[in-house]
């Protein structure tokens, strides 16, 4: 095999496995929101679709915040978020990617962002009323969580969008946006 190939490679999973860590340890910072809370972890979630792609991105995200909730004691939700989380970095990923001018100057590309972020955010909130609907009932459980998950939306755009931001600004990091 062609050693570039296989140093790119094996950048793309370490890089994969880093944004899953931080998908993982972000989840465990919660911020106390009048509804519920919001933790790091959308934040990685999205940012990791949009440096990786949609498949090391998803896996990224689905992987380590199903291992959060698996270390954090929420077994039953590990599946779910799983998926859940994975669908989101897809969704992210996708919707940018067919949006955003190819090559946009720093900033024009931010409308776009933001509209990824949001489509992806959409998905976890439908998600998790979905799973919850089935485990509670479509009843007061299932509703109860949404308003505290669409606050945690709206953090999880704000700062994935403020990262990819500082992220696509620094030339350093740059050269991790867009790994797929």
């Amino acid at each position: 095999m062609n050693t570039t190939l296989q140093t790119n490679k094996t950048k793309k999973l370490c890089f994969t496995a880093v944004c899953a860590a931080l998908a993982c340890a972000g989840t465990f910072v919660a911020v106390p929101l009048p509804i519920g809370y919001f933790n790091l972890g959308d934040i990685f979630v999205l940012c990791s679709a949009w440096c990786l792609g949609p498949v090391w991105g998803a896996a990224a995200a689905g992987v380590g915040t199903a291992l959060a909730d698996i270390l954090m004691g929420y077994v039953t939700y590990a599946p779910a978020t799983l998926i859940i989380k994975a669908l989101v970095a897809v969704a992210a990923y996708t919707v940018f990617a067919h949006l955003a001018p190819k090559n946009a100057a720093l900033g024009k590309e931010l409308p776009f962002r933001i509209l990824a972020a949001v489509a992806g955010e959409i998905i976890m909130v439908g998600g998790y009323f979905l799973f919850e609907a089935l485990i509670m009932g479509f009843g007061t459980g299932a509703l109860a969580s949404v308003p505290g998950n669409c606050l945690q939306a709206v953090c999880g755009v704000i700062g994935a969008v403020l990262l990819s931001t500082a992220l696509t600004a620094n030339k350093a990091a740059k050269q991790f946006i867009g790994m797929h």
